[in-house]
């Protein structure tokens, strides 16, 4: 009887759990998530699309911009999985280095800006629920995390760029 009493009560610790955690995003996290999804929302129509589409004409012409702050761009503003459509702007062989770029961002990009892809917040709150155990921030983490998310963007698209091009002439030949 016992045990069956310590597997009931396991059994509900678990939701219970659940619960706590879904209380703590909805007075933690979710406020942040809506006002930062207004402030880009507002800060796009005040910039104005035609502009924005101009300025994403402008970044992918270097290849590095190309890969680094257009897909950091286009997830910040646009967030996942929206943020693939600004490969509009691109010509038909850069578009697979772009969606390779701004997937591989999703993740670091995350702990600075939980908008860009609140579908994976649960990794960031996983990685950074030791840090906070132990009473210490996660700003220095989240800052690390993006840079070295910048640089690997970048090196992808730009070698997903090459590979492809070579693909695209084994193909045409």
């Amino acid at each position: 009887m016992d045990f069956l009493v310590m597997v009931a009560e396991n059994f509900i610790g678990i939701f219970d759990a659940g619960g706590e955690n879904l209380v703590g995003l909805i007075t933690g996290i979710l406020p942040t998530l809506i006002v930062l999804l207004t402030f880009v929302n507002a800060l796009i129509a005040l910039i104005g699309e035609e502009r924005v589409s101009k300025f994403a004409q402008i970044c992918t012409r270097n290849i590095i911009l190309r890969y680094s702050i257009f897909p950091l761009l286009a997830v910040f503003f646009l967030t996942n999985p929206m943020c693939y459509s600004f490969g509009r702007f691109l010509k038909e062989k850069q578009k697979p280095a772009f969606y390779d770029s701004a997937v591989s961002l999703v993740h670091p990009i995350t702990g600075l800006f939980p908008h860009a892809n609140a579908g994976e917040l649960f990794v960031w709150t996983g990685i950074a629920s030791g840090l906070t155990t132990l009473g210490l921030s996660t700003m220095p983490l989240a800052v690390r995390y993006f840079l070295v998310g910048l640089v690997v963007i970048t090196i992808r698209g730009v070698v997903t760029e090459l590979l492809t091009k070579l693909m695209w002439k084994e193909t045409t030949e």
